[in-house]
């Protein structure tokens, strides 16, 4: 596959913009910097941040082990989203697939950039429907997102189904995991390099608890990052989020604690969601929360909120009619909502 026949013609041209951290990469050096118009007094955020990130992308790098020229940060995951609609999908003209039930932002970014969208739904047991995506691409079908572990079901899609998505379909794929650390299945960054069409995004917000920083990231061929480093604003990562991210990404174990932790909560809330009366179906999961079919979301919502608990009802989403979305929380919270389910 050629990357370069699915850029944007005007993205191809493009020169782009050359900040003053640009030009001179050294600026942790002790040097007199008078060539970005910043304020001279040090406050610990008067100079620009880095505009690559360089040390958040070396502690991704080893972490995940890719190169670091096959990363791209963003400010959060919708923003990478937000760049790969732009590089590649020319407005008025071009479409993408997505599978419902998934994330909403892809629809949300898809009306932004004036890009058609086509849904194909989801099967039964949620996975997705290689013959039904295949037959409603066109030359024009530029993305196929896969949200895996999906949002808002929970599981993860078999890894032959995604395969044959990746071999077969002539625009770029784009692997949603932003809980790929509460799954037992492996990444796709251990295939990254076998297809030159694959894009796969994370993020900070879900097993590293950083919401608050909005960081995402972006993992593809360097032809691609480099695609999408034309585009992106120049400073769009702050000085705040880079130093919290590092230090974060640096400090594995206790990662490791807290997902564990999370995994652990997650294992008894389903055994004693089991036990509720009007809980009809618990779904399999491999994210931070839980899927469930009650007898009736709208009123099991509510009750909720009057409890002071706050869930999801998904219940307006396809093949999720009267369904609640249960985030897994501290032990207390977990209690508490149990109690409360019990209650009502």
């Amino acid at each position: 596959m050629n990357i370069t026949n699915l850029v944007r013609e005007n993205i191809k041209s493009l020169k782009p913009y050359s900040s003053a951290r640009d030009e001179f990469k050294e600026f942790t050096t002790e040097m007199v910097f008078l060539d970005a118009n910043e304020n001279p007094f040090d406050n610990g955020v008067n100079r620009y941040p880095d505009p690559q990130q360089i040390s958040v992308k070396q502690a991704l790098s080893n972490l995940r082990e890719i190169p670091e020229n096959q990363i791209l940060l963003g400010n959060g995951s919708d923003e990478v989203l937000d760049l790969i609609y732009r590089a590649f999908c020319e407005p008025k003209q071009d479409n993408i697939i997505t599978l419902p039930p998934t994330y909403g932002m892809y629809k949300v970014l898809a009306n932004i950039n004036n890009i058609e969208e086509r849904e194909v739904l989801l099967t039964k047991n949620f996975e997705p429907a290689v013959a039904q995506i295949l037959n409603v691409t066109d030359t024009f079908s530029k993305i196929l997102f896969l949200c895996s572990p999906n949002n808002p079901t929970g599981n993860s899609f078999s890894n032959k189904t995604v395969e044959e998505l990746l071999l077969n379909f002539k625009g770029l794929v784009v692997i949603d995991e932003a809980y790929i650390d509460f799954s037992s299945e492996k990444s796709w960054l251990s295939r990254l390099n076998e297809f030159p069409n694959l894009i796969i995004t994370q993020t900070l917000s879900k097993a590293y608890g950083m919401a608050g920083i909005r960081l995402g990231i972006c993992y593809a061929s360097s032809e691609i990052i480099a695609i999408l480093n034309k585009i992106k604003p120049p400073y769009n990562i702050n000085e705040l989020t880079q130093k919290k991210a590092l230090k974060k990404l640096l400090n594995k174990n206790k990662v490791k604690h807290e997902i564990e932790k999370i995994l652990e909560q997650r294992n008894k809330l389903i055994k004693k969601l089991a036990s509720i009366s009007f809980i009809k179906k618990i779904y399999p999961t491999d994210a931070n929360f839980v899927l469930v079919k009650v007898d009736n979301a709208v009123k099991r919502y509510n009750q909720l909120i009057e409890k002071g608990i706050v869930i999801r009802n998904r219940t307006t989403q396809p093949l999720c009619e009267n369904t609640l979305r249960l985030t897994v929380g501290t032990k207390s919270e977990n209690k508490k909502l149990i109690e409360a389910l019990k209650a009502i």
